[in-house]
């Protein structure tokens, strides 16, 4: 490989930049009549027949969730001469109609309708990129494999090619239990968030009721498909592999529960062996689940510049390297003292140049070699997993797991001695035969890096539910004490072991938020000892590794000083809380974050607050409860004098429907359970709005769900 390959051609833009123009209130028609609001920023000196375009395609309200966010990327795309598109999805922001779910068949219709209209545009020369997180993460993948020919590349950050096996739902069949509701709260309070009347004007506030009264109940659907069927295959394009047909770059961080997508993508990739077939490239970071310019831990890179070179190479025709670049970059962290990582991990980037790589080979730790301790028969109601951190992580240090050493001890752990300089990158597996005492029951497998003083940092995860030992779709009751076999991937990894230290398997059959437990109280007995499979990289020439990370590290930069921006932002960082009740045993963690943000362009004022409780009680299979609470607040002063004729006129031109010389002041209190009996998930949802600090609209649910195993 040659160290040429690394390095970027794509910088150009950052000493160069074009002037921009900037589209703050567009309209995008759809066939139904619905209307999908838009901003769209332009090269000032774009050429006559247009531009390539890039379209990000979310339902997070371009005007104020995501606008300081959309100002560090779209922008910064038309300096480098690309059409810069961020749209929101119908129901959300200022468009219009009703969402009714996640990647939904009308969804990626719509999507298809977006892409046609961007290549149709006199801005457009016909070609169009999508880039996306998360959500735009998902759907770019979905949208991808529907081969819309105005498509030429796509870049996905932070998403999965198959929804049941890692998304916020289920674990390897297993509910994620501090995900679960709190994913759907959110979403539960989002499609309830007005249009803007400064973007649509009049009628606001009878869409704004329709909105809530007709918006989904989230936690219904996910509860009422337990088992990867139709409802989950839709949108996984795990389903058709060979569907994608042009070029992925596909991101990732060491700290999102998303990772393992990365290898996946590029093992199907290989499977399929086609030398015509579209490249499918990985970039996998130390961050959590963020673009990784504003990502954290650290360090960052110049992702803009990256993205931009991406798009040169597969829209703009330059030959830039990228064809011949390594297939997979990766961060692979050192071993460091818990808590001192936080912002910045210890570690280095290195590359593969295709994947699967010769120098990752599976090895499986012999269990002989390992010193095995803790309990062989495994309690549900056991109160493990409160230091397992987030599910879905965000780069705040309280949503990073802790310590695991407690949680160790009443665990049944294996303890291997290593070699210092182990490296490991891709995706461990386990193999574990056990035995319930119940038709059902559920275990965790972590894996952790113990130092010498015995602090235990967990790397990986992975959490399966016995009933799915044959099939994920047609899960079947556990005999009563006949063991079964459970074979299954922990979330993609990558780390390099200190000296001194040791890694360790843990089995528990509790991890609690994580893991949403049994009903009734389930003793999970370890039959026979687990099998751990490593992917353990070995590189051939540890001088040219050595080159090829000083020639990387370079090459990806570090973020640059954040571009200009309208939005004034803030907020503390997240908190979690373990409460214990001494005289009951109730135990609590509460997890809180809040943010708030003005733009100075209009004086709109954005604040929101997320708070999750979990609540067990040892002992008590039925205790579980998940309490998630929502408030979001939209605040504007009445518009200025200086908007009354100019600056009224310039927004009119700018697609805006100005409101009245009013207010705006809207504010949306959420609050979500989730319990369970023996039979029955109950799950309620209640929902208060407010305008101008008077009781404007309500919304409440309730419903049981059948347990299906779980």
């Amino acid at each position: 490989m040659s160290e040429n390959s690394l390095i970027p051609s794509a910088h150009r833009f950052r000493s160069a930049p074009r002037q921009v123009r900037v589209l703050e209130h567009v309209r995008i028609p759809l066939d139904d009549g619905v209307e999908l609001a838009a901003r769209v920023w332009l090269p000032a000196d774009a050429p006559e027949g247009g531009v390539p375009a890039i379209l990000e395609y979310i339902p997070y309200r371009k005007n104020d969730m995501t606008a300081g966010r959309d100002q560090t990327i779209h922008p910064e795309f038309a300096r480098a001469g690309y059409a810069s598109v961020r749209v929101d999805l119908r129901g959300a922001g200022d468009s219009t109609g009703v969402m009714t779910d996640e990647y939904s068949e009308t969804e990626l219709a719509d999507g298809l309708q977006v892409l046609r209209w961007i290549a149709a545009q006199p801005w457009c020369a016909g070609k169009v990129g999508i880039i996306g997180k998360s959500w735009g993460g998902f759907n770019g993948l979905q949208l991808a494999a529907l081969q819309p020919p105005e498509l030429g590349a796509i870049i996905t950050v932070c998403s999965t090619d198959d929804r049941y096996a890692d998304d916020v739902h289920y674990n390897g069949g297993a509910i994620v239990g501090d995900q679960m509701l709190s994913w759907a709260s959110t979403m539960w309070a989002y499609n309830a968030r007005p249009q803007d009347p400064i973007g649509v004007g009049a009628g606001w506030e009878a869409d704004w009721k329709r909105r809530i009264d007709e918006a989904p109940v989230n936690i219904e659907d996910w509860l009422s498909h337990q088992r990867r069927d139709a409802y989950w295959k839709h949108g996984s394009v795990i389903e058709t592999p060979d569907a994608i047909q042009v070029p992925v770059l596909a991101v990732g961080g060491l700290l999102d529960e998303y990772r393992t997508t990365l290898f996946r993508l590029m093992e199907r990739a290989a499977e399929r062996g086609s030398a015509d077939a579209a490249p499918i490239h990985a970039l996998l970071g130390p961050w959590a689940h963020n673009y990784p310019h504003q990502a954290a831990p650290g360090p960052g890179i110049d992702f803009i510049a990256e993205s931009i070179r991406w798009w040169d190479q597969w829209l703009g025709g330059v030959e830039n390297g990228v064809r011949t670049q390594p297939q997979l970059r990766a961060f692979i962290p050192d071993s460091a003292p818990i808590g001192t990582d936080h912002a910045v991990r210890a570690g280095r980037w290195i590359a593969e140049p295709v994947w699967p790589s010769a120098q990752v080979t599976d090895r499986e730790l012999p269990v002989s070699a390992a010193v095995q301790r803790g309990p062989h028969t495994l309690r549900s109601t056991e109160l493990i997993g409160f230091a397992g951190g987030s599910w879905l992580q965000f780069g705040e240090a309280a949503g990073v797991a802790g310590d695991q050493a407690a949680d160790d001890a009443r665990s049944y752990c294996l303890d291997w001695a290593q070699p210092a300089g182990l490296e490991i990158l891709g995706t461990p597996r386990v193999r574990v035969r056990v035995a319930s005492d119940r038709d059902r029951g559920a275990i965790a497998a972590r894996l952790t890096d113990v130092a010498p003083d015995g602090s235990s940092r967990l790397l990986t995860v992975g959490l399966y539910n016995l009933a799915h030992h044959a099939s994920h779709e047609h899960p079947e009751p556990v005999v009563p004490g006949e063991p079964v076999t459970l074979d299954f991937p922990l979330l993609a990894t990558a780390h390099r072991l200190a000296p001194g230290h040791t890694l360790r398997l843990s089995v528990s059959a509790s991890f609690w938020p994580n893991l949403w437990p049994a009903p009734e109280d389930t003793r999970v007995t370890i039959v026979s000892p687990p099998t751990l499979t490593l992917p353990e990289r070995n590189p051939a020439s540890p001088a040219d590794d050595a080159a090829t990370t000083t020639a990387l590290t370079a090459a990806l930069g570090l973020p640059p000083t954040p571009p200009h921006t309208t939005i004034d932002a803030a907020g503390p960082p997240m908190t979690r809380e373990l409460t214990v009740d001494l005289v009951s045993g109730r135990t609590t963690v509460t997890t809180f974050v809040e943010e708030w943000q003005t733009d100075r362009s209009d004086g709109l004022f954005y604040a929101s607050s997320e708070r999750d409780s979990y609540h067990r009680t040892a002992g008590d299979p039925l205790s579980a409860e998940a309490v998630c609470e929502r408030t979001i607040r939209y605040r504007r002063p009445a518009l200025p004098a200086e908007h009354s004729d100019a600056g009224r006129a310039a927004l009119a031109a700018a697609g805006a429907r100005v409101a009245a010389d009013t207010g705006w002041d809207v504010e949306i209190r959420t609050r979500s359970t989730m319990t369970g009996d023996a039979t029955n998930f109950i799950v309620t949802n209640e929902l208060d709005a407010y305008r101008d600090g008077e009781k404007f609209h309500s919304r409440s649910t309730s419903a049981s769900i059948p347990r299906e195993l779980n």
